[in-house]
């Protein structure tokens, strides 16, 4: 995800600290940012057709693990493992993985631009699953956007596309299990560093992922290969931090627009990789989909109810 996306972090600036001047170089953090998991996405389907998926999984959170450990250990010293819910880290980590697992399978069976369109309806599961168990109240106009953001998703996996039978399923799949991870890291931001949630994040999606790891492992074919899974961990890992300090100097009211940029770039980058062009049917799913998300995303930041994160990989 980026889901091969990244997660957009838990801390965002408050109203009261907003400083306009910051406004530019926040929305340069997370243009990057959105680049970074455009090439994340791109390299991993690229790399899906020599190594298995799994694998790809594996060096994704590994070389996140190793490199906060390395860079953030030294600074923070054992506060960085200090968490008052454990349980929900595991948790948290583990919902996390299984997005990831799902975003590097999926794109191995649709165009990166198609599936990060997908992965946008995210903020609009989020409001679905708020109404129906949280009991958050929902308006009209947001019920309107969800089912909009549902159409456009439904027009971009349409019968005869490009992506066929159980294959179809697997990134809406993971758009709801990203939607429950969300939840779960909406509540935890409030007692939790969000450094912290990120060591633990990286360190549980290594060790859980390397428990089947033995199952599916082959030898690199080159160098080329392995610097390439290792672009796949380090493009995930720079783009949360840019996600992180984009949040804590601008409003998420501001961000939020510049976060559907990351559909521009996949699509860029899927083309120039594979040569793919969306058709006719699939551009309008996606022009609604940044219509509808974009506008209920805008209504969460304005409102400041459930922070709602753009997705990892």
């Amino acid at each position: 995800m980026g889901t091969a996306a990244i997660a957009r972090p838990a801390v965002m600036v408050s109203p009261a600290s907003y400083k306009p001047a910051q406004a530019a170089l926040g929305i340069g953090f997370l243009v990057l940012a959105t680049a970074c998991f455009a090439v994340l996405d791109t390299t991993v389907k690229y790399v899906g057709a020599f190594v298995p998926v799994l694998m790809a999984v594996w060096f994704r959170y590994m070389f996140q693990a190793v490199l906060v450990t390395a860079v953030m250990l030294p600074v923070r010293g054992r506060g960085l493992l200090r968490t008052e819910h454990p349980r929900f880290q595991l948790l948290r980590g583990t919902l996390l993985l299984t997005v990831s697992a799902l975003s590097f399978v999926a794109l191995q069976y649709m165009p990166v631009g198609e599936f990060t369109a997908i992965v946008m309806i995210t903020p609009l599961v989020v409001t679905l699953l708020a109404a129906l168990f949280l009991r958050e109240r929902v308006t009209a106009l947001r019920w309107a956007l969800v089912v909009g953001g549902f159409s456009g998703a439904l027009l971009v996996v349409q019968p005869g596309g490009d992506v066929i039978g159980w294959a179809s399923l697997l990134p809406l799949v993971m758009v709801f299990t990203y939607a429950w991870f969300q939840i779960l890291t909406s509540k935890m931001a409030r007692t939790e560093d969000p450094i912290t949630m990120h060591f633990y994040t990286g360190w549980v999606g290594a060790l859980v992922s390397s428990l089947a790891l033995p199952l599916v492992w082959q030898a690199i074919p080159d160098a080329t290969a392995f610097a390439l899974l290792c672009l796949i961990g380090l493009m995930g890992t720079v783009g949360h931090f840019l996600l992180i300090l984009a949040f804590a100097r601008t409003q998420a009211s501001t961000l939020t627009p510049y976060l559907y940029g990351q559909i521009g770039f996949a699509m860029f980058c899927g083309w120039l990789v594979f040569g793919h062009v969306p058709g006719r049917f699939e551009l309008i799913g996606i022009a609604l989909i940044v219509l509808c998300g974009a506008t209920a995303s805008w209504i969460t930041a304005r409102d400041r109810r459930l922070p709602v994160e753009q997705p990892e990989a």
